[in-house]
Parts: C-alpha cells; sequence; structure tokens
C-alpha cells in the first residue's frame, strides 16, 4: 500500500510539473508569434494549448485512477488514463488541422515576417526545456506504470521537436528570404504531430478493448517458468489486462486430481503470491484450477504419482503461445 501512495505522489507531483512548465512554454510561443507573425511559430503554440487541455485531463485522471475498487468500478479505475491518453491524441490531430488551415492561408494570402531572431530565440528555448520535460515525464511514467505520465512526456517531446523544427525552417527563411518556407515548415510540423496523435489514439483504443499486453505477458510467463515445479502439470488460456497501473492475471492451472481442497488450495495461494509479487504487487491473480486427466500422464513428471497410467514423455515448452493457448491434452 506504501508503494501505491508513494506512486500516486510521484504521479501527482510531475503532473502539476508539466501543467506549470506548459503554461510557461504558451506565453513563450505565443509571444513569439505576435513578434514575428510566424505560421509556424504559430502551429507550435497551437500544440502548446492542446498540451495545457491535455495535462488538465492527464493531471485528473492520476487522482481518479488512484481510487480503490469499489462495487461501482470492480476492477478500479485504472481505465481513465486510456481515456485521458485518447483525448489528448484527439486534441493533437484537431491542432494539426488547425496548424494546416492557418498554413494554407499563409499560402494564399501571404504573411510578413518580422523580428525573426527574437522568435526564434524564445522558441528554441521553449524547445530546450521541453526536451527536459518530456524525458522527464516518460522516466517518471515508466516508474510508476502511467500510462498517463507516458502519454504526456512522448506528447512534450513531440513538441520539442517540433520546435526545433520550426527554429530550422525560420533559420532557412532568415537566409534564404523565401517566406513561402513558413507556411510549408508549419504543414511539415502539423503532419508530424498527426502521426503523434494517432499513435496516442492507438494505445487508448486498444486499452479500451482490452488489448492483450505483451510485456506483461512476456514477464507472466518468465516468472512462471522461474517457480514452475513438477506439480505446475500444465497452464493454459492465459489472459493478461492491464487497468491503469494494476494488471488482471487469469489463466488454468492443471494440477493432481487426487489433491484435497486445503492442499489445492495452499498450492493456489502461493501461486498468487509469487505472480502479484514478481509484478511489483500492482496485480490482481485469478487462477482456475483444473484436476489432471489420463491423457496428461505423458507431459507430467510429478514423482512418484500413485495414479500414473503412463510414463513421462516430455516436458512441453511454456512460451507465450503455448500459455495462452488451449489446453494440451485435449
Amino acid at each position: 500500500m506504501q508503494t501505491v501512495n508513494n506512486d500516486y505522489q510521484l504521479k501527482k507531483q510531475a503532473a502539476i510539473i508539466s501543467l506549470s512548465v506548459g503554461g510557461l512554454m504558451l506565453v513563450m510561443k505565443t509571444a513569439a508569434y505576435f513578434i514575428t507573425n510566424s505560421a509556424a511559430i504559430l502551429s507550435d503554440a497551437l500544440e502548446s494549448i492542446v498540451h495545457i487541455a491535455a495535462t488538465s485531463m492527464a493531471f485528473y485522471s492520476i487522482i481518479l485512477s488512484s481510487r480503490p475498487a469499489d462495487k461501482s468500478h470492480p476492477y478500479g479505475h485504472g481505465k481513465v488514463e486510456f481515456f485521458s491518453a485518447g483525448i489528448e491524441g484527439g486534441l493533437i490531430v484537431v491542432a494539426a488541422f488547425a496548424i494546416i488551415y492557418e498554413a494554407v492561408r499563409g499560402i494564399i494570402f501571404g504573411r510578413e515576417l518580422v523580428q525573426l531572431d527574437t522568435g526564434m530565440l524564445l522558441t528554441l528555448g521553449a524547445a530546450v526545456i521541453n526536451l527536459v520535460l518530456g524525458w522527464f515525464l516518460i522516466r517518471r511514467g515508466r516508474k510508476t506504470k502511467s500510462i498517463t505520465l507516458v502519454a504526456d512526456g512522448k506528447h512534450v517531446l513531440t513538441d520539442s521537436w517540433t520546435s526545433f523544427g520550426v527554429v530550422a525552417g525560420l533559420l532557412l527563411v532568415r537566409f534564404t528570404g523565401i517566406e513561402l518556407l513558413d507556411p510549408l515548415v508549419a504543414i511539415a510540423v502539423a503532419v508530424n504531430i498527426l502521426v503523434s496523435g494517432y499513435k496516442l489514439m492507438r494505445v487508448s483504443v486498444g486499452g479500451l478493448m482490452d488489448e492483450s499486453d505483451a510485456e506483461t505477458l512476456d514477464r507472466v510467463v518468465e516468472i512462471i517458468n522461474k517457480n514452475r515445479t513438477p506439480e505446475w502439470i500444465t497452464v493454459h488460456l492465459l489472459r493478461v489486462m492491464r487497468s491503469g497501473q494494476m494488471h488482471h492475471v487469469d489463466f488454468h492451472l492443471t494440477v493432481p486430481f487426487y489433491w484435497t481442497v486445503a492442499k489445492s488450495e495452499t498450492f493456489q495461494h502461493a501461486i498468487q503470491k509469487t505472480l502479484t509479487e514478481g509484478l511489483e504487487n500492482h496485480a490482481q491473480v485469478l487462477i482456475h484450477l483444473d484436476p489432471c486427466l489420463p491423457s496428461c500422464c505423458r507431459m507430467c513428471s510429478v514423482p512418484s504419482c500413485p495414479e500414473r497410467s503412463a510414463q513421462h514423455e516430455q516436458s512441453t515448452a511454456w512460451d507465450v503461445a503455448a500459455l495462452t493457448d488451449r489446453p494440451p491434452y485435449q
């Protein structure tokens, strides 16, 4: 419980830092736009507005996702983080189309660019600050298993690279005198953040649709193989669902049919404890025990089994493909 509380405080602190820095970036980029009248810098400023809106949503989702499971939400509130990532991705897409609209207007009607040097310095400063912030958010998000912070960090890094691109484009304008490059850079920025927005929305939809978590599946299989004993006759129908920082793991485990209920339950609880600790206590594990059948004997290595009807032939490789499939003895 102490670990969960510490993670919540770390996530909350990171969200506040992100929101505060986002406000500063918006001020710097808006000032740069009014100084220069640049469509490229305007595109950068629009993305900062999106960042503030998305970070506000992220802050709310972090608070909500930290609430424990209740009668209305028996699996907890963690999935709100997928909503947050999806909304952030959607806002990025909206901002991208707004940038394209302004850039096309610039191409058609033209823009008079002024004081580019000052505007570029402000934008470059914002890019460096966002670069540091993005790395910080991703690192903090991975440490606390927060999808929201990782998504926010990736968005901030995209914003940073966008700003560097804007500065590079304006340098070309500055030294070539070709002002048409300004709206063209803005369109390039828009295409780049469209891709970023799509990726965030893809993660959101996958999470809300309970898409299999490949990374956690690999980890669970690794823990199972590390702690496997002969009494683990087969594991099958393994499933993993992620909800915020919590992982919901369930699978079928075949054990000797002649075990008592008490012995089976003790064995089951020990496995649940091992898996939960292996996933840093961010897991709920449900195990369905199946009694072994005569057809299991050839893959069973339980020593001195009093009911064996066939000799043990070979042990089946326990990888993700095998453990997520149906039982091999059917």
